[in-house]
């Protein structure tokens, strides 16, 4: 069966396979009987100067056959010759040839002898490569046939019947439509009648079904030329058949692989790369494609799954990539995104346990085999006739990351050897993009995940501040940077607001922004000041740089930082700020007037310039807007900051509007133009506690003290009507103010406040911070900390000028206190003494308390 082409394979092919080449025939006496244009091109005779002449005139002989009789007796010997050797051109200069001599037979048995020269001394590369040009050069099997001017076939070879299943009795004498009619057959007749009336050479390609192996398909060359007599009319046409199967599928798998290194892995998304592998290979390679990926991967999360047994466990699969030659993917029940089920006896289950591939050349669709298993896609494979198909493994450094299924319907050829090596070599190349995005994948959850956890996920401002942000990090692909915000409660209903700057972009630059906030953490909660604590804080970043010194075969970590730290009270309307190398704040009164305080602008962290940092005390009206940022809102390449300090203020112009909304107006950027650095914006608005909420006295330092705030307290407490507090409150006071009176020798003062909690404190001139410790049964003393940690949610002490405050927070509602929550935090032994109410205190402190109430 044969099907003609005009398509080539290329202009290589068409350009190269026949221009150095050229043929002859000559009798079994020697005697050149025909000759050719390509012939007196090479060797510059025409055929007036050789047609009826002893081929001798251009053939050397050896000593093995130094006559042309003897040479011709070697060749019927060999049935034919190739070598390579030199002959004299015309005009006296050499050529470097690869000569080849067939044998053709033709009727009642005569023989003739058909020359084949190439002169493979001005062969390019390129021509190296073409097929035809490749057998002539070797010894590889070509078919020859020579027909008359009527296109009746005079001479063959024997290797011709095994091209196209026609013998040469049947050949001989008939033209070719004769022995093959047929539309295909004529137009090969054509390009023969062309060659006979213009005297040139062409290459024709066609396709064929030999009887040999009818199943597949095979492509075909031929080579044809123009015979001339010694007047140079034409004798006939000579076609020199070879098969260039393996060729074009050579050249169609370096087309493919050609266009996949630059369709595959255009984004780090495993997602699209299926996609990529599945459009690439419809209809290229297959009718239908499909890549499902194991499910954890598009996701870079979960345990690898690797290949082997798979003890009865299946991995989940998802569609990722899909494509059909049909419009709208008939052939497949799942779309992508979709989990795809696999059954324990399909191709895919055999290829998970073994890594190795599966080609069924021939599907098996016949009732009760592995198809059956799931009734939808077996009706999917019979309505769709898929008729072929492979499986291939998608795996990268031991990891499986899916299956790609490759299925022919339309295309009546089954899938082959070479075609299941060509899906191999596409899926490996699509498995290392995949596995570059796993990996990027990975990386950017890991990146993400510690991101979030750097970052504040709610901001809790109290009865102080109501507080919004954002983070748009530089480094969109991985979402990650150096910027750092964070509000955080302290003691008597004040907040720190924080907002920092570390050098850099990415994953290191975010790792010491974790570590700093973590330092910014720890020293607000020793209540320092604002300048105290960035001097603090800049001994951490100097100390993180000499680490970084010391270690040279580490990756050298970002150690420059910005900041600016500053403490708001709602009791006083006080904001206290400093700053280290930072913006200033600006502060937008309740009528939207904006300033950006004139703050001593400090020195960035770890510079080691030793310059002390300044702090600066404002006092704001209720609801006042407060914005703290970093230098990436306001500059840009284009602009200078000045630019960018108007632009913030022309955003927050209008403070009555939601905070949300103002931060949204903020970060806004010139559309199409992306942040050159890490923007971070923290926005609260002001709120103060009304003197109503806050009640103070103050105290001789004697012994009168502890009853006097016990009583005082009490009174409070029923104004407010928290009586349910009072026995607790009580305890805790007296218990503070006990230790004044003994620590120290000044004035005492004792502050409630009420709000979100109830904040009791008490001041002493004594500097030095209190200590809990764990008394003895024996000791009289010592427990009176350990009682308010029992009875508050949480207490400490901060130093202020003249002193210190020490500090206990309550919960409004009265419940179970904290005693009860932290069974054996004095003595495991104990048990649990009811003294008054719900004041629950383990039984070793029962006399303590009940003495003090």
């Amino acid at each position: 069966m044969i099907s003609n082409s005009n398509v080539t394979l290329g202009d290589r092919l068409n350009a190269y396979e026949t221009s150095e080449s050229a043929v002859a025939m000559f009798d079994g006496q020697g005697t050149v009987v025909a000759w050719t244009k390509a012939a007196e091109r090479l060797v510059g005779y025409s055929a007036g100067d050789m047609v009826g002449r002893s081929t001798a005139r251009v053939l050397p002989f050896s000593e093995e056959a130094p006559t042309i009789s003897a040479f011709i007796e070697q060749c019927r010997a060999q049935n034919g010759w190739s070598g390579t050797t030199a002959v004299r051109h015309r005009d006296g200069r050499m050529l470097n040839i690869n000569l080849r001599i067939s044998m053709l037979r033709g009727q009642d048995g005569t023989v003739r002898w058909l020359i084949s020269v190439t002169d493979i001394g001005t062969l390019s590369s390129e021509a190296m490569d073409g097929s035809v040009r490749e057998a002539l050069l070797t010894r590889a099997p070509i078919g020859i046939v020579v027909r008359d001017p009527q296109l009746r076939c005079t001479w063959v070879s024997d290797t011709m019947e095994r091209h196209d299943g026609i013998s040469r009795d049947r050949r001989l004498g008939r033209q070719f439509t004769d022995v093959l009619p047929g539309a295909k057959a004529e137009a090969i007749e054509a390009v023969m009648r062309q060659v006979l009336h213009s005297g040139a050479t062409k290459v024709h390609q066609y396709r064929m079904w030999p009887p040999t192996s009818p199943r597949q398909e095979h492509t075909m060359a031929a080579s044809l030329f123009c015979l001339q007599d010694a007047d140079g009319q034409a004798l006939g046409v000579c076609t020199i058949n070879v098969d260039v199967t393996e060729s074009r599928q050579a050249l169609e798998r370096l087309a493919i692989l050609s266009e996949a290194s630059t369709r595959l892995g255009s984004t780090l998304d495993v997602m699209q790369t299926s996609q990529e592998l599945a459009d690439l290979a419809v209809p290229l390679l297959a009718d239908y494609a499909i890549v499902d990926l194991e499910q954890s991967v598009p996701f870079g999360e979960g345990s690898p799954v690797r290949i082997g047994p798979m003890d009865g466990r299946l991995p989940a699969f998802r569609r990722a990539g899909l494509a059909s030659i049909h419009q709208g993917v008939p052939e497949s029940s799942w779309m992508r995104g979709e989990s795809v089920p696999v059954t324990p006896t399909s191709p895919v289950t055999g290829v998970l346990r073994t890594g190795r591939s599966h080609l069924e050349a021939i599907l098996d669709t016949a009732p009760g085999t592995w198809i059956d298993e799931d009734p939808e896609r077996a009706q999917k494979i019979r309505e769709n006739s898929m008729h072929s198909l492979m499986v291939v493994p998608i795996r990268a450094r031991r990891v499986l990351l899916g299956v790609a299924l490759f299925v022919r319907t339309e295309d009546p050829v089954p899938f082959q050897e070479f075609d299941l090596l060509l899906a191999e070599e596409l899926v490996s190349r699509a498995a290392m993009s995949m596995d570059n995005a796993r990996q990027y994948a990975r990386e950017h959850t890991a990146a993400l995940a510690l991101q979030r956890n750097l970052l504040p996920r709610r901001l809790k401002g109290g009865a102080a501040v109501e507080a919004a942000s954002r983070y748009l990090p530089a480094d969109m692909d991985h979402g990650v940077g150096g910027d750092w915000f964070d509000v955080i409660p302290l003691s008597g209903a004040r907040v720190a607001l924080v907002v920092g700057d570390v050098v850099g972009h990415g994953i290191n630059a975010a790792a010491t922004m974790g570590r700093l906030r973590t330092a910014v953490h720890t020293l607000a909660d020793m209540e320092l000041p604002p300048d105290e604590l960035l001097t603090h804080l800049d001994d951490t970043v100097q100390r993180m740089a000499e680490e970084d010194a010391d270690a040279p075969d580490l990756t050298r970590t970002v150690v420059g930082a910005t900041c600016l730290y500053a403490v708001y009270d709602p009791v006083t309307r006080k904001c206290t700020m400093a700053r280290a190398g930072h913006p200033p704040p600006a502060i937008v009164d309740p009528q939207g007037r904006i300033t950006f305080p004139d703050l001593p602008t400090g020195t960035p962290l770890g510079t080691g310039l030793g310059v002390p940092f300044e702090a600066v005390e404002l006092e704001l009206p209720e609801g006042s807007l407060l914005a703290l940022y970093t230098d990436g809102l306001i500059e840009s390449r284009d602009h200078d900051i000045d630019v960018g300090m108007d632009r913030l203020a022309a955003a927050l112009a209008q403070p009555d509007q939601s905070l949300e909304d103002l931060c949204t107006r903020a970060t806004e950027t010139i559309p199409g133009q992306a942040p050159c650095d890490d923007v971070t914006l923290l926005l609260v608005r002001t709120r103060s506690i009304s003197p109503a909420q806050v009640a103070s006295w103050t105290l001789p330092s004697d012994e009168t003290a502890v009853r006097s705030a016990r009583h005082l307290a009490a009174c409070q407490l029923a104004e407010w009507g928290l009586a349910g507090l009072e026995d607790a409150t009580k305890l805790i006071v007296s218990e503070l103010v006990t230790n004044a009176v003994r620590h120290g020798s000044g004035l005492i003062g004792v502050r409630l406040i009420q709000h979100q909690v109830l904040t009791c404190e008490v001041f002493d001139t004594n500097a030095g911070s209190p200590q809990l410790r764990r008394a003895r049964t024996t000791d009289e003393n010592g427990r009176g900390l350990f009682l308010v940690g029992q009875l508050s949610r949480r207490w400490g002490a901060r130093s202020v000028s003249g002193g210190k405050v020490v500090w206990a927070e309550a919960n409004l509602v009265p419940g179970v206190p904290k005693a009860r929550a932290c069974e054996g935090a004095a003595a495991a032994e104990a048990g649990v003494s009811e003294v008054r109410r719900d004041v629950v205190v383990p039984a070793v402190l029962a006399p303590h308390v009940a003495a003090q109430l």
